[in-house]
């Protein structure tokens, strides 16, 4: 949901299962470092690509925030690490005459192309948005690459689960989701796979604080787990995310992180597009993100919705920088398995 609610319904808990523990060999992998490197520890080279995109919200400033993020002094302070670099930055295409989900699918079709070659050279992708509907290029992008669905670790203060037929405020950035799931504006669909591209069994949302029924009857549907704020205050983040690490890692084809900046502290991170009150404090959630990412498997990590308008002192910028400054051990040396390959 990215309007304001029209109602809000507290989504009961499902009964925590049983999961298998971490998979800790490593599911990452390329062609050519397979082939080179299999079985050895190797250092994976981290390609950012910037999706400067806010067409999908109601709110456009999420537009500027992967080049503002790319001219912080936060960046400046990562920029000159020898395993990261900045690939690109896209920009959707302005075409007169064509309506806000046609330039969302072209730059999504775009991005995923981008992710597929950079897993393709060996490269671990890390995107920077612009609003949330960017993650139907990310994920349909990893999700060709692999040949099958992906788990997915969806962190936000929204379910952004929403159909055309459902929303209530038409936002594309409150869909995309339910896209990945399948459902949504068939222009939305297919961008990688055709069908789904994300494992619904091993997909999990952490943190929604805001959104509404249909979302929650959608998501229930297909079978994902949701872990909202009530059961988090409840069972205490540290639990919550050991079991949503437990699901997301278990997918056969890896898995990948979607962080949606709103789903902090409004304090921690008050550039965002849609704020809530409240949110995960973003030191536990960051322990959360190195714990998984150490725990192999990771294809993929994306950060979106910075809007620089709403930021205050560069506190969300160093926030970002923060986040991939905490992952860059556990990303930089991987051990790929090798009957990972790229199918």
């Amino acid at each position: 949901m990215r309007a304001k609610p029209a109602s809000r319904v507290r989504i009961p808990p499902s009964p925590p299962a049983i999961y298998k523990p971490l998979n800790l060999k490593g599911l990452f992998f390329s062609k050519a470092h397979d082939e080179v490197f299999r079985g050895k520890a190797m250092t994976i080279r981290i390609r950012i690509i910037g999706v400067a995109s806010g067409i999908g919200a109601q709110d456009k400033g999420c537009e500027d925030g992967p080049v503002a993020f790319h001219r912080s002094q936060a960046w400046h302070e990562l920029e000159h690490h020898p395993f990261v670099d900045w690939g690109e930055t896209l920009f959707a295409v302005d075409t007169p005459g064509h309506a806000p989900v046609a330039r969302i699918a072209e730059l999504c079709r775009r991005l995923a192309d981008s992710v597929g070659e950079a897993l393709d050279d060996g490269a671990f992708p890390l995107i920077i948005g612009g609003d949330h509907s960017v993650a139907i290029g990310t994920w349909s992008g990893v999700a060709r690459f692999v040949g099958g669905p992906v788990g997915l670790l969806w962190i936000d203060a929204h379910l952004d689960s929403h159909t055309p037929e459902t929303s209530y405020s038409g936002a594309i950035h409150g869909m995309p989701l339910a896209c990945l799931l399948g459902r949504g504006d068939k222009r939305l669909l297919g961008l990688g796979l055709s069908g789904v591209q994300l494992d619904p069994l091993h997909t999990v949302v952490l943190g929604p604080r805001s959104w509404e029924p249909e979302e929650a009857a959608f998501l229930a549907r297909m079978g994902v787990r949701v872990i909202g704020e009530d059961e988090i205050g409840e069972r205490g983040l540290a639990a919550c995310f050991a079991e949503a690490a437990a699901i997301v890692s278990g997918a056969a084809n890896g898995f990948g992180i979607t962080l949606d900046l709103d789903a902090f502290d409004p304090v921690a991170a008050p550039g965002v597009g849609s704020p809530e009150p409240e949110g995960l404090p973003a030191c536990e959630v960051r322990d959360g993100l190195q714990r998984l990412a150490a725990s192999g498997g990771l294809r993929a990590l994306e950060i979106v919705e910075y809007n620089p308008d709403r930021d205050r002192h560069g506190i969300t910028a160093r926030l970002i920088s923060d986040v991939i400054g905490d992952l860059l051990p556990q990303i930089e040396n991987r051990r790929p398995a090798a009957s990972q390959t790229r199918h």
